[in-house]
């Protein structure tokens, strides 16, 4: 029994550090996407308030 406990206690910290690793690529994929958003707002500002193009 006691083979069997600590393989589930394997098994579960490798699930949560799955999961964490998971939510880490998804924070940084959104900051991205955030950070590209901003760029091209920005950019598409400035031509829009200076009528060029």
């Amino acid at each position: 029994m006691i083979g069997l406990a600590a393989g589930s206690s394997e098994l579960i910290e490798h699930l949560l550090l799955d999961r964490v690793i998971k939510i880490v690529i998804v924070v940084a994929a959104l900051g991205f996407l955030a950070l590209g958003m901003l760029l091209v707002w920005r950019r598409a500002g400035r031509r829009s308030r200076n009528g060029r193009e």
